[in-house]
């Protein structure tokens, strides 16, 4: 499969930093939590609209353990208004071994890529977050 399997270069990351302040963020509300998977996506997807993701992209740069371990302590600053347990380095083994699985595929510019394949004739799967929205930060459309 890791021949087959690509990985667009702009893919967030989810840091275990955003897990826990997925956790938080909904302890934090109490009676009023929406119920959370608890998997940080949400704080992922605040950091991509933010502009200060990581990105699958990054982890082939030189610059990639700086770019987290800045990430990491803005999710710890966010933390401190929360009174919330947490341990961010207990996760970050498991976390950095998924990298270096995530290293092995194929990690390129989709958009070139997708657009090279379908000017080719040929079929590709493009998959998103729930498959909406998600494919039009992977394919340009020519003006």
């Amino acid at each position: 499969m890791k021949n087959k399997l690509l990985i667009s270069k702009k893919a967030h990351l989810i840091l275990p930093s955003h897990r826990i302040l997925d956790a938080a963020s909904e302890a934090a509300k109490g009676l009023t939590k929406i119920g959370s998977t608890l998997k940080g996506i949400g704080p992922t997807y605040m950091d991509k609209t933010g502009r200060n993701g990581l990105r699958a992209g990054d982890i082939i740069s030189p610059s990639f353990t700086e770019k987290y371990h800045f990430l990491k302590k803005k999710h710890k600053d966010l933390l401190t208004i929360y009174n919330f347990p947490y341990d961010i380095e207990g996760q970050e083994k498991e976390w950095f071994e998924g990298i270096e699985e995530i290293r092995k595929f194929g990690i390129i510019d989709s958009e070139i890529y997708i657009n090279q394949q379908l000017t080719e004739g040929k079929k590709v799967l493009a998959e998103g977050h729930k498959a909406q929205c998600s494919i039009l930060i992977l394919v340009p459309i020519p003006m």
